[in-house]
């Protein structure tokens, strides 16, 4: 593990010390000396986050977050009744998103959603992602070097597939990655933005699956309107929060690994020697990065204890909240060997950048295949392509959750 952090600010409480964690760490794809701190103390610990009226205990270890993230007395729905501990001035989700739903309701969903994502269906859909991927390297090659990687395939790629697949129109797609982005924000001056954001994206959603409602096409958000398992069926709201939830998805985990996993190999030539051997092995480089790079900053969604739960040595009591850390269990020894290594020849693992048990991302198996169709499209079209900077004049973002540098000017 990276050296432990010594900045960890630390409050008295009712409970003893409390770190009080910004999670702001920006350094490239260095691990957060933070969590590395906290990891070194244990499996569960206390933390202090910027926002919401209470503190949260953070599960650090593998299995620990695999028992959180699969134990109903754990409940998602019910921190929408309370201020609770976030990253962000205003709580990314709302009260009606699936990712805040317990089961059975978010059971239900989702086994609806998943519909759309089968193998079959993902895999009906590479010939469409990967003519995206064409489409956008043709600008690139058209341009000239240098060029700009993030702005030519990171930020465009996965806004392009799924404004796509869900059939919004291209005017209508800029608005989407900037309410996306506000909604990411950790400033506290962008509560309001947020806010704005969440709203405007309500209410166009809403209005997409009435339009799609009476005039149905041959879009993802048609395909889940016409779902149904036996009786089961996608009422108006649940469908624009399941459409609306595809869409964030689509614009922030996609995007920022295309960019990271793009910087670690025009930094590492023996990974972009790795990612050249042909698909197997470039897709088992992928899922080792995807692995490895802290995508994110710090913790997403927390969840509250319903009833008393013992858990890596401390008693979590009824109305707790706990926040698990997939970057962290991502880098479990005792799940993965020397888990801070880039290891491409290691045994085949699950491991949780796509969360895990009843809120993993559903659309991951999408995610998967913009992966593969970024990079072999991007090392097919351009065999020498190579930073156009050095790396140490690259800048990364300090204004969201986000992990990834503003920019990769590439040239080749």
């Amino acid at each position: 593990m990276p050296p432990t952090d010594p900045a960890l600010e630390y409050v008295m409480t009712e409970t003893g010390t409390t770190p009080t964690c910004p999670f702001d760490f920006s350094e490239g794809l260095e691990f957060d000396p933070s969590l590395a701190e906290l990891m070194s103390r244990g499996p569960v610990t206390r933390i202090r986050l910027p926002y919401g009226d209470d503190d949260a205990w953070l599960v650090t270890d593998f299995d620990g977050v695999r028992r959180v993230t699969t134990d109903q007395r754990f409940s998602r729905a019910g921190i929408m009744e309370h201020d609770y501990p976030r990253m962000t001035p205003e709580p990314i989700v709302s009260a009606e998103s699936i990712n805040v739903l317990d089961p059975p309701r978010s059971t239900r969903l989702r086994r609806l959603a998943s519909q759309a994502f089968t193998k079959g269906h993902v895999d009906r859909m590479r010939p469409a992602v990967e003519g995206v991927v064409a489409e956008l390297l043709d600008a690139m090659a058209e341009q000239g070097p240098p060029a700009d990687l993030v702005g030519h395939l990171s930020d465009r790629l996965p806004q392009e597939t799924i404004c796509a697949l869900l059939g919004i129109a291209p005017p209508d797609r800029p608005a989407m990655q900037r309410y996306a982005h506000q909604l990411l924000s950790t400033a506290p001056e962008a509560r309001q933005a947020a806010a704005t954001a969440k709203k405007e994206l309500r209410a166009y959603f809403g209005g997409l699956v009435a339009e799609r409602r009476r005039a149905p096409g041959d879009d993802l958000i048609s395909a889940l309107a016409a779902a149904k398992e036996g009786e089961d069926v996608f009422d108006d709201q649940d469908l624009a929060v399941m459409s609306l939830t595809l869409m964030l998805s689509g614009h922030d985990t996609a995007t920022c690994q295309i960019s990271d996993i793009a910087f670690l190999l025009l930094t590492r030539p023996e990974l972009m020697e790795r990612a050249r051997g042909g698909a197997e092995s470039l897709s088992r480089l992928l899922d080792e990065l995807l692995r490895y790079i802290p995508f994110r900053k710090g913790v997403g969604i927390p969840r509250v204890a319903l009833e008393d739960v013992e858990l890596g040595g401390v008693t979590i009591r009824a109305g707790d909240f706990v926040h698990v850390s997939y970057l962290t269990a991502n880098r479990d020894p005792e799940r993965f060997a020397q888990p801070d290594v880039i290891d491409p020849d290691r045994p085949a693992t699950p491991h949780m950048t796509f969360g895990w048990g009843g809120h993993r991302c559903i659309a991951a198996p999408l995610a998967t295949a913009e992966l593969e169709a970024a990079f072999g499209g991007l090392l097919a079209r351009f065999p020498e392509l190579r930073l156009a900077v050095p790396a140490e004049d690259l800048t990364w973002d300090t204004d969201t959750i986000r992990r990834f540098p503003h920019a990769l000017p590439v040239a080749w």
